[in-house]
């Protein structure tokens, strides 16, 4: 029974980027980018990935790494993370997103570190950087309390809202007033990740399409810890194109 482990959920189906995880970027698939970068940057930590679909498997094994089938129906990764778990058995659970191919050594020690602590969930934010991306909903905001650690509250519309400014805010202004991104990075422990798939799904993780704020609804903090890597979600084939472009940046 490891103490630690890494499980990345995996879906085939992706509403706005269709099978993006089989998206090719220099010819190889964006989940093998990711599981690639995980293992560069946590090499000590064993890896799995959660799937959905016999594609997945095929592709994340025949690269190598290690795939567990799991219902196709489960409404977050939280609870496909929870099943793969049953049989990785780990104490305490690091999620990485297959969407997240710049996740970072800092990242996942970060959250190894927090999830010893009191909460039995925990994530990352950075700051937001451009007005533009504040205002875009599929870049997720969270509020924070600086000294507990812990998130208030998760939305994909801008929050705090700059009321004096009609909520219309640029690039200044944030550098001035810090608004948070949350990173697609959890930790959990064990026992928690059981509970959390016998809690219904909430009327706001629902509304928002946000399944962090399940726990929070049902009661539990999440520790919350700002980091300033650079990360880059693929939600869109747009953002396939900038992790693209960052590779070429990082040559």
């Amino acid at each position: 029974m490891p103490a630690f482990a890494i499980i990345v959920p995996c879906r085939l189906e992706s509403t706005r980027f269709p099978r993006k995880l089989l998206h090719p970027i220099r010819g190889k698939p964006l989940v093998i980018w990711v599981a690639e970068r995980i293992t560069a940057e946590a090499p000590d930590l064993p890896l799995w990935f959660a799937v959905d679909h016999p594609l997945l498997a095929e592709c994340i094994e025949g690269s190598g790494f290690r795939a567990i089938m799991t219902e196709a129906g489960h409404p977050s990764g939280t609870d496909r993370i929870a099943e793969a778990n049953r049989q990785v058995q780990a104490n305490h659970v690091i999620n990485v997103q297959a969407d997240e191919p710049l996740v970072t050594n800092n990242q996942i020690q970060a959250l190894a570190k927090l999830i010893q602590g009191p909460c039995p969930m925990a994530t990352l934010c950075t700051p937001f950087k451009r007005g533009e991306d504040f205002a875009n909903p599929n870049q997720v905001k969270v509020v924070l309390t600086p000294a507990l650690g812990r998130a208030l509250y998760f939305s994909r519309s801008p929050m705090p809202y700059a009321r004096d400014l009609g909520g219309r805010v640029d690039d200044a202004w944030l550098a001035a007033h810090p608004c948070y991104k949350h990173l697609g990075l959890y930790a959990y422990k064990a026992d928690f990740l059981e509970r959390f798939v016998s809690f219904p799904p909430g009327e706001l993780e629902q509304v928002e399409k946000l399944e962090q704020l399940r726990a929070l609804g049902a009661g539990y903090p999440i520790a919350l810890e700002v980091s300033e890597d650079p990360s880059i979600g693929v939600d869109t084939p747009e953002d396939a194109v900038r992790f693209e472009q960052a590779l070429g940046a990082e040559k």
